[in-house]
Order: C-alpha cells, then structure tokens, then sequence
C-alpha cells in the first residue's frame, strides 16, 4: 500500500507523541478505565448528559479608590444546566455518599487572587423554576491598588465534600475609572455599544445600591429584579423594512435616537422597537447622536408612541408618560424609574460530561477550540485545532468515530479525518452532506463538548447504471471504487454552529 508523503510525517509523529502521553498517562494517577467504545460515545450523542457552566459578567469594572467599594453591577452571576448534573447526582448517591458531600458550592474572585477561599465570594447554588442552578457573587471589586488595564473572573467549584470539579475564567474585563461623558471616537471603540452585542440595563435610586433594579425576564414576562439580571441582545433595527412585525438588524455602534430592539439571550422574548435617548439631569436628549457608551444613562422611548419611555414601578415593567421641558424642546422630563443605566456584557459556557466516567475528577483545564484548519485532502486529510489547553490525553472525535489525534502544542491538536465509509454504512448511495460534531474526549472519558461540527460535502456527479443485478464482475467492483474515490476526494466545509 502506498502512501503519500504527509501521512508517513504524521506516522512518525504519532509514534514520538505516544511516548509522551505514556508518561503523562503515569503521572496523573488516573484509574485505568475500558476504552471509550463508539457505542458509548453515540449514545451520550443520543442523550446529551451534559454539564454546563454559564458565566454572565460585564465587560467593565469601575476601579475603587481608599476605603471605597464599588461593587460590580451587575453582579456576576453563575448558572449551572444541563441533564448531566443530576446523572452525577444519582451516580454519587447510588455510591453510598451521604446527600450532603455530593452538593455544590465555588468560590468566585479576581484572577490574581493568591488563595480562592479566603479573597474571593462563596457561592451558594440554590434551584430556580427552570432547573437550572443560580448563584451570584454581591460583593466584588477591584482596589485601585491593582495597576492592570484588564483581569479575568475565576470560578472555582466544589462538591461539598471537598471534591474539586474544576475552575473556570470569564472573559477579559476592562477597568476604567469612571463613565466617560465625552463624545467617544473610534480611538475608545471599546467603551462603545455595537450593535448584536449583549447588555445589560439597571435603574438605581439616588445612587443607593440597595436600591438597584435589574431589566429581567421571568415566566416570560418583563421585570425589574433586585436578585438576578437578564443579558439582553441589542440590535439596530432598520426603519425601512416594510413589514412592522419583522425587523432587520444592521451592524454598527448604536447611536443616541437610533432604533433598537432588546431581546433576552436566553428565552428571546423581545421588547418593541424604541428610540435610545441619552439622559442628562433626569431629562431625555432629543437631538444628540453621538454613540452609546458603558455606563452611560439612557432612556427608550417606544417607537409608535408619543413621548411614552420604559419605566419600572416597584417590580413592574411600565411605560411612563414624560412631560415637555418648558424651557428646552429638545428635551422631556423622566421620573427616576425611566432612567436606565446600560453595560455590555458577556456571557461565556463551558459544557462537558461526566457520564463515561467511573468516579468525579478535576475536568481542568477545560480544552477550548478556536478554530479549524483543514491540509491535504483526497485518501488522507488532516484537520488542525487552533484553541487554549491543549494536552497530550485528548483524542478528537468526529460523532462517535475517533480519530489519530497528536499533540502538537497547548494551542494545536492535528488529527486525520476519518472517512465518511466509516460513519455512515450506507455511503456508497448517499448524495448529501454529513455533518457531525466535532468533540474532545479525555483518556479517562471525560467529554468536553465544543460548538463546530465538521461536514462532509460529495461532488455531485450522476453515477453510473449497472446493467444487470446479476452481473458480478469487476466493472462492478470499479463502480464502487469509482464512488469511494468520489467521497474521498470530497469538499470539505467546517463551519461554528450558533
């Protein structure tokens, strides 16, 4: 059998690679398990038993100065979903462990925190209506002692009985000093709300932060929350769209009275379309167009309305009648709960499983794919990961095929791309691309899911007609090679899911 040239490199590779993860093999103490089979790996597909980590913060922190403390608004928040949490439950109740050294808690902090239990805030899960874990963290912030310009939240998690699961970062936060009320330029493109990012808005009292309000969703409907906090996608909406119930979005910064549309990222209830409108001393901007910035006060004005602004009373979502200014006409006069305070905001998950695991184990660090890179092509392609936390015990997998996987970096996995004969048997008549997802798992069974998939696109050619059933010959046995040879010479089209 001949071979081509990149696949006898990537042999001898693997056979180097194979000595490295023998030894990280003995180092890490881990039980040897039976191997991940594709029957296990295609179930889990099946079911999904999986565990997400769901972190929700803003991208910017105000810096405390002395003896102050300004605490992050919105606070960050931690949501634990997903079916395999409660299979883990059961796993380690079915163990005999008693039902309090199975439940959860975490330390959440600042990423330059020396000991997580002692500068960071304890977080306790408690259950909402939706299943879903919540837990947030009140009372960080960050002292003007700390010179950076950027820092990352860190949770940690914990069974009670001192287990670790593992810890998890946010996204990088910006600290600034205090609202900026210039005109932002292109030179503070950051500070400035784009258009599909996420937000989200708080009404606070005299300044009072006992008195802060957060725009949420619960049971569908709009209100204003003192415990949790809603991520909000805004979006410009294109006036010249001829039908009112449908909006485009356009991409840009979002400008003082320009339109936008504000639609909850987890359950995409939406508010109408409304006017953003810049507040100054408790009155509404008319005429000023300069972008949107963090943690700027603002109002909405709903659209098809005359001078009608969304407003909160108590915990109720309302709207509010504002009143001309006799002095300015390009200004109204707001109440206090019409004066909203808007931040952009990031929402990062994390999602792995358990379930082909004998036993709980720190799943970190969590592998993160960024993205994908295909070489080669026709008998043998190579698929190249570019992500964070790479190491020599990951396998890749298409679907429930594992695939040769070699360590090349912490930021670089290649592995060879299985043929499409051996995820689908009826390849030979297949016209339509095949897509499977593209997983890592962990020599002990750990998965960790990722959002791409891999798709598999035939080159459409009309295939030749036998002339008889009966006729078993080698022009039969070339019409099959003819077709394999079609798939495997495929195009090959990697795309993210959303």
């Amino acid at each position: 059998m001949e071979y081509e040239p990149i696949l006898d490199i990537y042999i001898l590779l693997l056979a180097k690679d194979a000595t490295k993860t023998t030894r990280w093999w003995e180092e890490q103490n881990f039980p040897l398990l039976p191997m991940v089979t594709r029957e296990s790996v295609r179930q889990y597909l099946q079911f999904r038993p999986d565990q997400s980590v769901i972190i929700l913060h803003a991208k910017v922190a105000q810096k405390s100065y002395g003896n102050e403390k300004r605490f992050f608004c919105p606070p960050p928040c931690v949501y634990l979903s997903g079916h395999g949490w409660k299979v883990r439950h059961e796993q380690l109740k079915a163990s005999g462990l008693v039902e309090s050294s199975y439940r959860l808690f975490g330390y959440m902090g600042l990423d330059s925190s020396a000991d997580p239990q002692t500068d960071s805030f304890k977080l306790s899960f408690e259950e909402q209506e939706d299943k879903r874990m919540f837990a947030c963290a009140k009372t960080l912030y960050i002292s003007d002692t700390d010179k950076r310009k950027h820092f990352r939240l860190m949770l940690h998690l914990f069974h009670n009985g001192g287990q670790e699961i593992g810890s998890f970062h946010s996204r990088l936060i910006k600290i600034i000093s205090k609202p900026s009320q210039k005109r932002q330029s292109m030179k503070n493109a950051d500070l400035c709300i784009i258009s599909g990012s996420k937000v989200s808005l708080f009404n606070r009292l005299r300044s009072q932060t006992v008195s802060t309000r957060y725009l949420a969703v619960e049971d569908g409907a709009f209100v204003a929350s003192a415990r949790q906090w809603t991520a909000f996608t805004i979006t410009l909406v294109n006036e010249r769209q001829s039908d009112r119930n449908e909006y485009t979005g356009c991409e840009s910064y979002i400008c003082y009275g320009s339109v936008v549309q504000l639609v909850c990222t987890n359950s995409g209830v939406a508010l109408p379309p409304m006017i953003i409108r810049k507040v100054n001393k408790q009155h509404a901007c008319l005429d000023v167009d300069e972008h949107a910035s963090q943690l700027h006060k603002c109002a909405f004005q709903f659209r098809d309305s005359s001078h009608m602004y969304l407003c909160l009373s108590n915990e109720k979502i309302i709207q509010f009648q504002a009143s001309p200014c006799p002095k300015e006409r390009n200004k109204v006069l707001l109440n206090d709960g019409s004066c909203w305070t808007i931040i952009g905001t990031e929402v990062v998950e994390y999602t792995f499983s358990e379930s082909l695991t004998s036993h709980p184990t720190t799943i970190s660090p969590l592998p993160i794919i960024n993205g994908l890179e295909l070489n080669g092509g026709g008998h043998v392609a190579m698929l190249e990961l570019h992500g964070e936390n790479f190491s020599p015990h990951l396998k890749v997998w298409f679907g429930n095929m594992e695939a040769e996987t070699m360590f090349r970096s912490s930021r670089s996995l290649l592995c060879v791309v299985p043929d499409v004969s051996v995820l689908s048997g009826e390849w030979r008549w297949m016209r339509q691309p095949i897509t499977v997802p593209l997983s890592l798992i962990r020599l002990d069974g750990l998965i960790y899911k990722s959002s791409f998939s891999f798709t598999y696109t035939p080159e459409h050619s009309a295939p030749s007609q036998p002339t008889g059933t009966a006729e078993k010959t080698t022009d039969s046995d070339s019409l099959i090679d003819t077709i394999h040879q079609e798939f495997t010479r495929m195009n090959f089209h990697l795309f993210m899911q959303s």
